[in-house]
């Protein structure tokens, strides 16, 4: 089954082409990172605008790369939730148009679902049930999937997700955007030890977490650096920063792996890319004999092949919509709008 995927969510127009899940045909990506990173972050009205420039192009451009025809086609998918409100509406606007034209399903994918769904490509073996930690600029949770289209959140942030805190500490160190990518490179060379950094502690639900607290002290610490006229051990501070925050996830997978019965650990998200965390999450896997699952740099950022992935699940699972079909800037991971 040919899926023609389409994702624009946030500052990426893509447009890719899976066969039965699996397979990339071809993943088609228009980045507006150099356009966005004069501002610092992503200007919502300036990525709506760019996705509408190029979003034909792409789809033509991934039915001539693979040398498909639209009769070849046999869906459309799309992320339909959450995002950028503007951004997301291009992206089912042209793919309701496209199922339209072309007589064929329409199957909306919630962009959460598509970052698991990466792993899916990464590794084609791999099957449910799983534990997922979700890690991306706006999410941070862990997910138990019992199936491709049945999962249940076990634990989640209560209050700003990893990435934004990243991205946050990152622009306030006067880092370029994408301000996660360049944190963590800096860390490399510094000493996690060198500043104390808070981490949340287990509450009621010992899997939620939070990270506002930490993303305080962080930048507290570095105001007042500056107003003392302190030199600040940028590394180390990107450093003691990187492991706070994987201090905060990996030990509640660790307990999730451990209460579940579960043995194979999948992580996904944009910040799936931070090397502290793949390596805690590697070193506590081995501890516990767990199978780790984590895509590759390229499938951890947005994309449309994961969109497509999670397509081929969805269709089978008879999650399929009409011309009704809406945007949702917000949408749990399990359908309700939050």
């Amino acid at each position: 089954m040919n899926i023609l995927a389409i994702e624009s969510s946030c500052d990426e127009t893509a447009v890719a082409i899976v066969k039965d899940g699996r397979e990339v045909l071809t993943d088609c990506i228009a980045s507006q990172v150099e356009l966005h990173r004069i501002y610092g972050g992503v200007v919502p009205e300036i990525a709506s605008r760019k996705h509408i420039e190029a979003i034909y192009g792409l789809a033509d451009q991934a039915l001539e790369r693979t040398g498909l025809t639209r009769q070849d086609i046999d869906a459309v998918a799309v992320t339909y939730a959450p995002g950028l409100i503007g951004a997301v509406l291009v992206g089912v606007n042209f793919a309701k148009a496209a199922a339209l034209a072309m007589n064929k399903p329409l199957i909306p994918v919630h962009h959460i679902r598509g970052h698991i769904a990466a792993n899916y490509i990464a590794y084609p073996d791999l099957q449910p049930p799983f534990l997922c930690l979700v890690v991306s600029g706006g999410h941070t949770m862990i997910v138990h999937v019992k199936d491709y289209t049945d999962m249940e959140i076990l634990g989640g942030t209560l209050d700003d997700a990893a990435g934004e805190c990243f991205d946050k500490v990152a622009r306030v160190l006067g880092m370029p955007y994408p301000g996660g990518a360049a944190l963590d490179k800096a860390a490399s060379t510094g000493d996690e030890t060198k500043y104390d950094l808070p981490r949340s502690k287990p509450g009621e639900n010992p899997y939620n977490m939070s990270f506002s607290g930490l993303k305080t002290a962080a930048l507290n610490l570095i105001h007042h650096a500056e107003q003392v006229g302190e030199e600040l051990d940028t590394p180390s501070l990107c450093a003691s920063f990187s492991a706070a925050v994987s201090d905060t996830l990996v030990p509640r997978v660790v307990r999730a792996l451990q209460e579940t019965g579960l043995r194979k650990i999948a992580v996904a998200g944009g910040v799936a890319a931070n090397s502290r965390i793949r390596r805690d999450i590697m070193s506590a896997a081995q501890t516990l004999g767990a199978e780790v699952y984590m895509p590759p740099l390229s499938l951890c950022g947005d994309n449309a092949a994961m969109i497509g992935a999670q397509a081929y699940y969805e269709y089978q699972a008879g999650n399929t919509a009409d011309m009704s079909l809406n945007a949702y800037a917000t949408k749990s991971i399990l359908g309700e709008i939050i």
